[in-house]
């Protein structure tokens, strides 16, 4: 058994993220929308994941908590600091706002005609829309969407909790950008 695993130590993993410091202008073409996040703890949860796969920006929308909080930075870790973000009160106008744009808009939400999020081919660049712990996206900003994925729930929940949701898509996402990026 020669080749054993080895866990990185702090000062390793810190050398990888410097590293990393320099790429952030050259963030993915990945946005989130959060419409009506009631948690804070979950806000800043997406706050962090928005940073691990270098996303473009976030858009807090409706009663979703912003920064600065200390619910969000408890569990964001400083990424509230280094996504970008904005603050729009209406989640449609921001749905809008992107496709104005050019992005186009993703639901993670059970809708009538919501695929599978890791059989659905993403264009970029891509918002994922996440909703309300309870009531998930309203209906309108679903309307207002180019689709809804959803993810394949096999227990008895209807749905994961709303950051790690967030986390789930924004991989596949990922894995789909960098898979056409480096063929």
């Amino acid at each position: 058994m020669g080749n054993r695993l080895r866990k990185l130590d702090f000062g390793e993993i810190k050398a990888r993220a410097l590293d990393r410091e320099a790429s952030k202008a050259l963030r993915t073409p990945v946005y989130g929308l959060l419409d009506n996040i009631r948690s804070l703890w979950n806000v800043g949860s997406i706050f962090r994941t928005a940073d691990a796969v270098l996303a473009r920006k976030l858009y807090l929308c409706g009663m979703t908590g912003k920064p600065p909080r200390k619910e969000i930075s408890k569990t964001a870790l400083g990424a509230e600091e280094a996504v970008p973000w904005e603050y729009i009160a209406d989640p449609v106008k921001a749905v809008l706002l992107l496709r104005d744009m050019g992005v186009s808009v993703v639901a993670l939400e059970h809708a009538d005609r919501s695929a599978a999020y890791d059989a659905f081919e993403y264009r970029f660049p891509v918002c994922i829309v996440v909703g309300h712990e309870i009531t998930g996206v309203s209906r309108e900003v679903i309307s207002a969407s180019d689709a809804a994925v959803e993810i394949p729930m096999m227990g008895t929940k209807e749905s994961l909790n709303v950051s790690t949701a967030f986390g789930v898509a924004m991989y596949e996402v990922l894995r789909q950008f960098n898979a056409r990026k480096n063929p």
